[in-house]
């Protein structure tokens, strides 16, 4: 497999390159960033590795694909509490710390897949809750990526969990 096979690329602000498929997509509502912060409304810039997908299987099927999938149970949310150095930037169940829902009356998390950015040595303030989600419109978003459901749906079959991302 060529170097560039197992990564998706964001070709510009409104395009997602996976090998031949080319995704329109979205990305944060202030752009690009290498100095991300928590709620700059920017996207992260850098090469990055998938973590797991999860999915409302309320809502719909559990998708094909190689990644690791979870389903979203009501009491998920994903900390961004940047004063909680135990738990910022991770899956928490419900407790009192600052966080983003999961289980959402949108559709924009019914598939996410999760931006491992400041994951592993995570600096607490320097941005969370980064994924790729959904959208129908391709309005901004808070600093995630978004694929329609047709798109995120193609993009999950084709890809793997040594599969990166690379947001330049």
């Amino acid at each position: 497999m060529l170097p560039n096979q197992n990564l998706i690329i964001l070709k510009d602000n409104y395009t997602l390159k996976f090998r031949e498929f080319n995704f329109k997509c979205s990305i944060g509502k202030n752009g690009l960033t290498k100095k991300k912060f928590e709620g700059d409304g920017k996207t992260p810039k850098g090469i990055f590795k998938l973590g797991n997908l999860y999915y409302r299987k309320d809502r719909v099927k559990k998708p094909i694909t190689k990644l690791l999938c979870k389903f979203i149970k009501p009491e998920m949310r994903w900390c961004n509490d940047i004063n909680s150095k135990k738990y910022y930037n991770e899956l928490i169940v419900n407790n009192n710390l600052k966080s983003e829902k999961l289980y959402r009356k949108d559709y924009k998390y019914d598939y996410l897949i999760v931006i491992n950015y400041n994951i592993n040595k995570k600096i607490n303030g320097k941005g969370s809750a980064i994924f790729i989600h959904l959208t129908r419109n391709y309005k901004p978003t808070a600093g995630c990526i978004a694929l329609n459901k047709k798109d995120f749906l193609i993009l999950t079959r084709l890809i793997n969990k040594k599969t990166k991302i690379k947001i330049i």
